[in-house]
């Protein structure tokens, strides 16, 4: 994925647009980070993380102080 869809799909997810970019290349950074140390995709990782991130955005609009 591209960094550039990766900050759309942040966006649409919750993530303030002008932080998206910044973002975006963090965890395309850590995406690969994962998929070197665990032994999986590139792509799962990504996944996961991106996973992690609704759920923070999520509980945020709720109320929830993470």
């Amino acid at each position: 994925m591209e960094l550039a869809q990766l900050a759309q799909v942040l966006v649409a997810l919750g993530c303030p647009a002008e932080k998206s970019a910044e973002m975006a290349a963090q965890l395309d950074k850590r995406a690969r980070q994962l998929s070197d140390e665990k032994s999986r995709s590139y792509e799962e990782a990504l996944q996961h993380l991106v996973a992690l991130m609704r759920q923070g955005w999520s509980a945020k609009e709720k109320g929830f102080n993470l």
